[in-house]
């Protein structure tokens, strides 16, 4: 009731989710996560055929629940870069790929873009394709009393990356014990 007696009228936002028991809930967690893991599967194995025939390749693809929803994102990359148009291109192909095959069946985001000048190194592979350049290396374990490694790779061979500090000190780590690694500028 407002002061002169009336009523004040609003709008209530609330969002309401119920669940039986915890089991409910993991049920929920599981499939949800269950149904992830198989779009990353198939989009990751159409993508990789895919992208080739237009001088790309797959870095990687996430699926997850974001605070605005759920993101199909690729991430794509090319010796030459990648322009807008790939980024279109492939987020066409994706999205028929998509309608088709009826992967998804809730409302989701697509996003296709490059992996940015601080790409993540996911393998081998990647860091030897970036010798030569910085990267950021955070490790399972301390490797000279240090977690946190930043350098310029100069080998990356028989499963050991090699950088050269900032200090001008040498590292060899294992490819193992590199949790997350990206580029750094």
């Amino acid at each position: 009731m407002n002061d002169a007696g009336g009523f004040e009228s609003g709008l209530a936002h609330f969002f309401l989710c119920l669940f039986q028991s915890d089991a409910g809930i993991n049920k929920f967690l599981r499939d949800n996560k269950d149904m992830s893991g198989s779009v990353i599967e198939k989009v990751q194995v159409f993508a990789e055929t895919l992208l080739p025939s237009m001088g790309l390749e797959l870095v990687e693809v996430q699926f997850r629940l974001e605070g605005h929803g759920w993101v199909l994102r690729l991430f794509i990359d090319g010796k030459d870069g990648v322009t807008l148009d790939h980024c279109s291109r492939v987020s066409r192909e994706v999205s028929d790929f998509l309608e088709v095959e009826d992967l998804i069946v809730h409302a989701y985001h697509l996003e296709v873009s490059s992996p940015g000048l601080e790409r993540a190194l996911h393998s081998m592979k990647d860091f030897q394709r970036y010798v030569g350049k910085k990267a950021k290396l955070k490790l399972r374990e301390d490797v000279e009393g240090q977690k946190i490694l930043i350098g310029d790779i100069v080998r990356a061979e028989d499963e050991t990356v090699e950088l050269v500090l900032e200090d001008g000190t040498r590292a060899q780590v294992v490819f193992e014990q590199i949790r997350k690694a990206r580029l750094s500028l």
